[in-house]
């Protein structure tokens, strides 16, 4: 089975790291000799690295926990929306706000905002709303809708989150950090590992190889789902 995964997350490029000039000495635990100048990730250590973090996040789906899903970068926003739809459970994959953790009432005012926009036809002002202010509105709307749509219910602070590329979301990094909120995260060779609870070397500027990582945590999630 090891084999077989190695296999398959070669033929995904999930080794190839940055350029040796981009990399964090941090990562050298988890890095081979470089390749024409690219760092080689050990892919033993990411199985190993894999198999920790599905084991913890198996065991927060069993206990019913909720686990935020974070990817913005382009390559990882599908894959991040159809993890956390595949599990029930919360993303947030085209901009990480400010405050997102640490500042939940504003977020939860955002939400209802944007539920208020959503049924703005039926409130009661609606007719006295110009053409121009109405697209405005609805201009608002797309804008928290793109933002929120992902964790508009979720009630309360995650359990942990699942990062794709930690040193891009560095902002998400530091306020689960914070509030002592579990990181599982794909880190490559420029990242910092130490920052993260459960890291799992691997290429995060492939969408073949941030597919086969999260597929393989999403698989682990609804296992434990299913008891």
């Amino acid at each position: 089975m090891v084999n077989e995964l190695i296999s398959e997350m070669v033929d995904a490029g999930v080794h190839y790291g940055h350029q040796t000039k981009k990399w964090n000495p941090r990562m050298k635990p988890y890095l081979m000799k470089d390749k024409g100048g690219i760092y080689i990730i050990n892919l033993e250590e990411t199985v190993k690295c894999l198999d920790k973090a599905a084991d913890f996040l198996g065991g927060l789906a069993g206990k019913g926990k909720k686990i935020l899903f974070v990817g913005c970068k382009r390559q990882a926003q599908d894959a991040i929306r159809e993890s956390a739809d595949a599990t029930d459970q919360f993303f947030v994959n085209h901009r990480w706000l400010g405050g997102m953790l640490t500042n939940m009432a504003t977020v939860k005012k955002s939400i209802e905002r944007l539920k208020w926009l959503e049924n703005i036809e039926r409130q009661p002002e609606f007719k006295s709303i110009s053409k121009k202010e109405l697209a405005a509105l609805n201009r608002e709307k797309d804008k928290l809708l793109r933002n929120l749509r992902g964790i508009r219910g979720m009630d309360g602070m995650p359990d942990a989150l699942v990062i794709v590329d930690s040193a891009r979301e560095t902002i998400a990094v530091a306020e689960a950090r914070r509030l002592n909120i579990p990181i599982v995260a794909l880190v490559d060779s420029n990242a910092d590992p130490a920052l993260i609870d459960y890291p799992i070397p691997g290429n995060d500027d492939s969408v073949r190889s941030i597919r086969i990582v999260l597929q393989n945590l999403v698989d682990a999630i609804l296992a434990a789902k299913k008891g």
